[in-house]
């Protein structure tokens, strides 16, 4: 396993690497590398192309196709008319070079002169141009072996996105708050495989729960036609894992906490430590993607007396993932709400800290 990682260090690296070096992320499938590439560059004003490579069948799909040059029959000469992708006004352009671990070697050998030096069939990408490329990791994919000295030429990560990351993002797209429940609290099924019986691997990744979740926002309930069109998503163990937790979790909503956390107080008590936990995650989620001002206020309100009582309670391991979600970098516009409307929280943070140092 080489260099691991996350989410923000990935739009950092981006931010960084300066538009001559080459960068792989090394990940699985459906776990973001190219949205956060479409995404990052696309908000700069660049043009991204995404070039598929393992679906590729021949260097002509990657170089263009050859055709007399301008001389025509009697100059004797062939030049390869430009691809669909390549940037014909000057304009630099960001090329995305997927699955590249899965393409021929035919295929390899073309990009190679892309790689190096930005250059294609004769043809050089504009200036401010760069190459990222993502390739599939696991035994569960067919893939070509990589030139040692093509891996040179790029600044190799191991992409493992957290699924606090992922699930911050989900509330951010208004996903099924179903899906966001389930996966807050078995994230082991944000990224699991599952083999069926006819011996095709159907996986529950990010991508699917996705796709899931605008099935069930057309959907409403689940019946049983519904069970299955999820199975054939996310595959028939997470399906059913995920519908036995919606029947049998009808749970509390975090928001009705935080609009009214002396009305829910009964309901949190009988809460063990895992939902707790959960709870507190939920909290950070819906400060940073929801609300106005005067809603907010509202919200840090009932979290003062919420983390009251965990002090009260002596919840010492409640409290410390309520301090560790506080220090992470994935909710700043929180962070600034707490610290702006609520002096206590903010001193009872620095007094848990201090608690755990002595």
């Amino acid at each position: 396993m080489g260099v691991k990682i996350n989410t923000r260090e990935l739009i950092r690296i981006l931010e960084l690497t300066p538009d001559h070096q080459n960068i792989m992320l090394v990940g699985r499938h459906g776990i973001g590398k190219s949205a956060i590439i479409e995404q990052f560059f696309s908000q700069k004003g660049a043009r991204v192309v995404t070039l598929f490579l393992g679906q590729m069948s021949d260097p002509g799909d990657l170089i263009g196709l050859p055709a007399l040059d301008a001389g025509g029959a009697a100059s004797g000469k062939t030049e390869f008319r430009p691809p669909w992708w390549f940037s014909l006004d000057n304009k630099p352009v960001v090329l995305f070079l997927d699955e590249l671990n899965r393409a021929r070697p035919e295929i390899l050998q073309t990009v190679m002169d892309l790689i190096l030096s930005k250059t294609l069939a004769g043809r050089t990408l504009p200036p401010g141009s760069r190459v990222i490329s993502a390739v599939n990791e696991g035994e569960e994919y067919q893939l070509t072996d990589l030139d040692p000295a093509l891996l040179s030429r790029f600044n190799i990560y191991y992409f493992s996105p957290t699924a606090a990351e992922w699930l911050l993002w989900a509330a951010e797209q208004k996903l099924d708050t179903r899906v966001i429940r389930f996966i807050e609290q078995n994230p082991d099924c944000l990224d699991g495989d599952i083999m069926l019986d006819a011996g095709l691997e159907k996986g529950a990744d990010r991508r699917s729960w996705t796709r899931l979740s605008e099935i069930l926002a057309a959907a409403g309930e689940i019946d049983e036609t519904v069970e299955k069109i999820m199975s054939g998503i996310v595959g028939i163990s997470a399906a059913f894992k995920f519908s036995e937790f919606v029947k049998d979790n009808t749970g509390i909503d975090p928001r009705g906490i935080l609009s009214g956390f002396d009305a829910a107080k009964e309901e949190v008590e009988r809460m063990d430590a895992h939902e707790l936990s959960a709870l507190n995650e939920s909290f950070f989620r819906i400060i940073e993607t929801e609300g106005n001002d005067e809603q907010v206020k509202q919200y840090i309100t009932n979290l003062e007396a919420y983390i009251k009582w965990l002090s009260d309670e002596k919840r010492n391991e409640v409290l410390a993932h309520w301090t560790t979600l506080y220090e992470s970098p994935l909710y700043p516009k929180t962070k600034v709400a707490i610290l702006s409307n609520s002096p206590f929280i903010f001193q009872n943070i620095i007094g848990f800290i201090d608690g755990i140092k002595l």
